[in-house]
């Protein structure tokens, strides 16, 4: 069997399904990828038992068809000090070696048994599908993955809920102290259900998926999901239980809303949480009419900031805490210029919204409030 593929497409592939692999799997042979030499595709796999990575790279003058189990190892580091060009790929099928040929050199090194590598299983046969475009799949991950969990006593939050309607779909992240809930209403999915992304296969995504890659396909059933999004195919098994009602925990009246520039607000965010407690992170806000005065201290080393911010603020005055760095991470999630901060009492959740939406999208942040102390 051999085969020629570009080195610079081929390092690309491998490298963005090598995030799957894990050196500690229980099962040694999905430390490696899966090689499968059809026509003039190679396919690649890589799975970590739970998680299936697959993508397709183009060849150039193939002779033979087969399948190999190949170490990352023995690809990845040498074609990231290779220059760009073709490579040749020579396979002896009696006993698996393969032998690399380059402008200036070559290597050599033993495949594995393609025979040996688990089977993924297919989908049920009542399994549900649509299509949306990628550049909205991209966006909803995006805007919620960093809302995701940690824990493993509530495993139900540590993914991406997909909350689909007939004519719109919903993504919505929480670890219980933040939440976002990201509306979409161009996806027509035509049904009513939903299911949890695991947060892993949720990164592969994001780091694969391309605004311009056309549509996305999602199919699913009750215990796995399969996305397919331009080169590459992400089959995973589905976080199991059920997602909290979150619609319950958005707070209805809030009457105290401030209108702010959103890099103003960063920007001070990042100065003042300087001189925060370490410990706490936590920053103070001190609402009047059109200004916000935000500060942080630590007594313990004898440190403070203030500083204050002209805003658009209608309400009743109001003093109220936040961590600090969770502000930041939902303020860089927002693309819009200025933000909405809506307020009902300094013990309820606040919500932050952008006062320009994306088209078609509608989305929302929520942020826990954080007891004043030391103030």
């Amino acid at each position: 069997m051999k085969f020629q593929v570009l080195s610079s497409e081929l390092l690309s592939h491998l490298s963005s399904i090598s995030r799957v692999l894990s050196s500690k799997n229980p099962m040694p042979i999905l430390e490696n990828f899966l090689f499968n030499i059809s026509g003039d595709k190679l396919v690649i796999t890589a799975s970590d038992g739970d998680t299936t990575m697959v993508t397709s790279v183009s060849l150039e003058s193939v002779e033979g068809n087969g399948s190999l189990v190949v170490s990352p190892k023995n690809l990845i580091e040498p074609l990231k000090e290779m220059p760009q060009q073709m490579i040749s790929f020579e396979v002896d099928e009696d006993n698996l070696e393969i032998f690399v040929k380059y402008d200036s050199g070559k290597f050599n090194f033993i495949a594995g048994n393609a025979k040996e590598y688990p089977v993924q299983k297919p989908l049920e046969k009542e399994a549900l599908k649509f299509t949306l475009p990628a550049s909205t799949l991209l966006g909803g991950i995006q805007s919620t993955i960093f809302a995701t969990a940690d824990d493993d006593l509530r495993p139900v939050m540590n993914g991406i809920y997909f909350d689909i309607r007939e004519d719109q779909l919903v993504f919505v992240a929480s670890d219980s102290k933040k939440l976002v809930r990201l509306i979409n209403n161009s996806v027509k999915a035509g049904f009513t259900a939903n299911f949890i992304l695991p947060k892993k296969p949720a990164n592969l995504l994001k780091n694969v998926i391309s605004k311009d890659a056309g549509d996305a396909t999602i199919s699913f059933d009750s215990k796995s999901a399969r996305i397919e999004a331009g080169d590459f195919t992400v089959s995973c098994r589905l976080i199991d239980g059920r997602f909290p009602r979150y619609e319950s925990v958005i707070p209805k009246n809030n009457v105290n809303k401030m209108t702010i520039d959103r890099q103003t607000l960063i920007n001070v965010l990042r100065r003042v949480a300087v001189f925060a407690n370490a410990a706490t992170n936590q920053v103070k806000f001190d609402l009047v009419q059109d200004n916000v005065t935000v500060s942080a201290q630590d007594i313990d080393f004898s440190v403070s900031a203030t500083e204050s911010v002209a805003c658009s603020y209608a309400g009743a005055p109001m003093a109220i805490g936040f961590r600090a760095n969770f502000l930041v991470e939902i303020l860089n999630t927002i693309s819009s210029a200025e933000v909405e901060v809506q307020l009902s009492d300094p013990a309820r959740a606040a919500l932050i919204v952008p006062v320009e939406n994306a088209e078609n999208e509608d989305l929302l942040m929520l942020i826990m409030p954080m007891m004043l102390t030391d103030f």
